[in-house]
């Protein structure tokens, strides 16, 4: 049987991303890849649940004194756990903050994110909102490398969303979301085939 492929979840927030993926993993639908960890940002952010639901170790690492960014000791402390794990892929899911050189080198062609819109369409902050707001026909989601740029590694796969004239901001919202939910733990069991 080929070795797992170890798998480190990085989130600021709820965590429904995370979810997916580990929901994913006990359906047996993530190809040789596990979940051996979950770090975040915010110490009581509801992703922090999700270690002891589903088995993996979930840890809050304080991330100060940036407010948006993961640079400085901080950074070298979420290197130092992801290694600890034996992560093969950084998932960033929902991760708040922007990666610095060191972490992007310590992790180089092996950290992943999910963004909410069809790249390179709408980077950076709210990308559900902007493309409500531009009133484009067609939005999405989008899996990409991460890279030193903002929301511009080279793009994995895409799921796209249309939205209808009767959508509102909050249920194009629960329409992306639907969609981040199946496409990160697909991209995610495609890429443990190929390594």
């Amino acid at each position: 049987m080929a070795s797992s492929y170890n798998i480190v979840l990085l989130g600021s927030g709820r965590g429904s991303n995370a979810e997916a993926v580990l929901e994913a993993q006990r359906a047996g639908k993530l190809g040789r890849a596990r979940v051996v960890g979950i770090l975040c940002d915010q110490p009581n952010a509801r992703m922090l649940e999700l270690g002891p639901r589903f088995g993996v170790p979930a840890l809050y690492i304080d991330p100060a004194p940036f407010k948006t960014k993961l640079e400085g000791p901080a950074e070298q402390k979420y290197i130092d756990q992801i290694r600890a794990w034996s992560a093969d892929l950084v998932v960033l899911a929902g991760f708040m903050r922007v990666i610095k050189a060191g972490f992007l080198n310590a992790f180089a062609g092996h950290i992943i994110n999910l963004h909410p819109s069809l790249l390179p369409a709408f980077p950076g902050l709210d990308g559900i909102k902007q493309a409500f707001d531009a009133r484009v026909p067609v939005t999405g989601c989008t899996v990409h490398e991460v890279n030193a740029h903002i929301d511009a590694g080279r793009i994995l796969r895409q799921t796209e969303v249309r939205i209808m004239p009767t959508d509102t901001l909050d249920s194009l919202a629960a329409k992306v979301h639907a969609a981040e939910h199946a496409l990160l733990p697909a991209v995610i069991a495609e890429l443990s085939q190929q390594m």
